[in-house]
């Protein structure tokens, strides 16, 4: 059993079923999980989940037995806010379940939930009446029941597991995770760190802890795997490592997941691999609703690298969509006369929004800050859909312990400028380089204008 990750009975079956069934592991906390070598079944180089962890399972007769649990969970976003959501195995995402291509695979689903559940395998080639659509290829598994899904992996790749019932409830609340299924042999496509996170999208009021389930596109909260920055944990690489990052998206728009210091290829989609002439460079892959995408480089740049959804809206905390732009507004002498009825009013957004990531201004509880992170330079004024690649030289295969945060080499760190500035060019400087100061075209005097005026004829009047 991996650290973080306990083994629990399983409750509201009999015990007849219970000896039966796998036991129930439940994750005790939001940290990256690394998982270990497995144990058992077909060997695989594993995944590791940001902010999450991988399903343990068991072998019985030669099936690869899971037992996911349905469940009302609570979920830190961040430290100092915790959010009441819907996921599996105490916590949202669910646990990412990993194969082998070729497996036989039986996975017990118990729904702890307070209405009818099922789970869509999203991407898998298998039995219509395993599919997991509640009506149309089986009944919706009720309250206090377990169901039994067993199908073959049939191709490896990289999938989501997300319900079809009462969908847009449930996956409003947290409900999906991943599934990868590794291929038969363990070195095909083989890489250093395989990172694997879904995308979110929440809608919370501040001072609140549940989301709105019937939002649309008002989202407020962006995040991986459920937690938003500066919550969402940093990948660590070493200098050399052949990284691969695979991301999911079950929100509601489409994501332009971004990384900086490195071109990558996009290697894979739910589909399965891409082949290699068909693959191209790349800082930014778009990642459509439903979609999975496969990223992969040559982690060769040392230091401290952004990844992030590109959307700018999206690398926020708690965002108000109706807050009018005061940027040139003028507060002086207003703040005084506020604070006399308001006394925690506070001046902000006539210079931009970047003071929001320093305030220190009373929020409601249970809600994080617009815009927040330190790094070794100050505040990062981010959230939401952001973290950090870290590549060290001194990071050793498969530690992913944070080593800190990167030291410079002397002269490759932006500096202040205090010698003499040479004048702008600006739009305006009579006519730039284009057209010098006192020339004109066609010989025309600077200022002159020349106007033919229509004919009577013309029925202009």
């Amino acid at each position: 059993m991996q650290a973080g990750v306990a083994a629990l009975g399983a409750g509201i079956v009999s015990r007849v079923a219970a000896a039966s069934l796998p036991e129930i592991a439940v994750a005790s906390g939001p940290a990256t999980v690394p998982p270990p070598l497995p144990s058992s079944g077909r060997p695989f180089y594993p995944v590791v989940t940001l902010n999450g962890w991988s399903l343990p399972w068991r072998m019985n007769q030669g099936v690869k037995e899971f037992h996911l649990v349905a469940e009302p969970v609570v979920r830190e976003f961040a430290p100092g806010m915790k959010v009441n959501l819907w996921g599996y195995n105490g916590q949202s995402p669910g646990p990412t379940i990993e194969v082998v291509e070729g497996d036989r695979v039986r996975i017990f689903v118990t729904n702890r939930l307070p209405e009818p559940h099922s789970v869509h395998w999203h991407g898998q080639r298998l039995p219509n009446g395993m599919d997991g659509v509640s009506g149309l290829t089986q009944p919706s598994i009720p309250p206090g029941k377990t169901f039994v899904y067993e199908f073959d992996a049939r191709r490896a790749g990289t999938f989501m597991y997300h319900p079809h019932a009462d969908e847009m409830v449930q996956m409003a609340m947290g409900m999906y995770g991943f599934w990868v299924t590794h291929p038969k042999d363990p070195d095909f496509m083989r890489v250093d760190r395989d990172f694997v996170f879904l995308l979110n999208s929440f809608d919370i009021e501040p001072g609140s802890a549940t989301p709105k389930v019937n939002t649309m596109l008002d989202f407020n909260l962006w995040g991986f795997n459920s937690r938003v920055f500066p919550g969402i944990d940093s990948m660590k690489t070493r200098l050399g490592d052949r990284v691969r990052i695979r991301v999911g998206n079950l929100t509601m728009t489409n994501h332009p997941v971004h990384l900086h210091g490195h071109e990558f290829e996009v290697t894979g989609t739910d589909g399965g691999w891409t082949p290699p002439g068909s693959r191209w460079p790349e800082v930014t892959a778009d990642i459509g609703v439903g979609q999975m995408r496969a990223i992969e480089f040559d982690a060769n740049e040392p230091g401290d690298w952004s990844f992030h959804c590109h959307k700018s809206h999206h690398t926020m905390n708690a965002m108000g969509h109706n807050v009018p732009t005061m940027i040139g507004v003028d507060h002086r002498g207003i703040a005084e006369k506020i604070n006399r009825l308001v006394p925690d009013y506070m001046v902000m957004g006539d210079k931009g929004m970047a003071d929001m990531a320093t305030m220190e201004m009373p929020l409601p509880e249970n809600t994080l800050p617009m815009m927040t992170g330190d790094g070794p330079f100050g505040s990062v004024e981010m959230g939401g859909m952001f973290t950090v690649l870290k590549v060290r030289a001194e990071q050793k295969p498969g530690d992913y312990s944070d080593p800190g945060w990167y030291a410079h080499p002397p002269g490759t760190v932006a500096w202040e400028w205090t010698g003499a500035l040479p004048p702008p060019v600006r739009k305006d400087s009579a006519g730039g380089q284009a057209m010098p100061a006192g020339q004109s075209q066609q010989g025309m005097p600077p200022g002159e204008l020349k106007a033919r005026k229509p004919h009577a004829h013309d029925g202009n009047h």
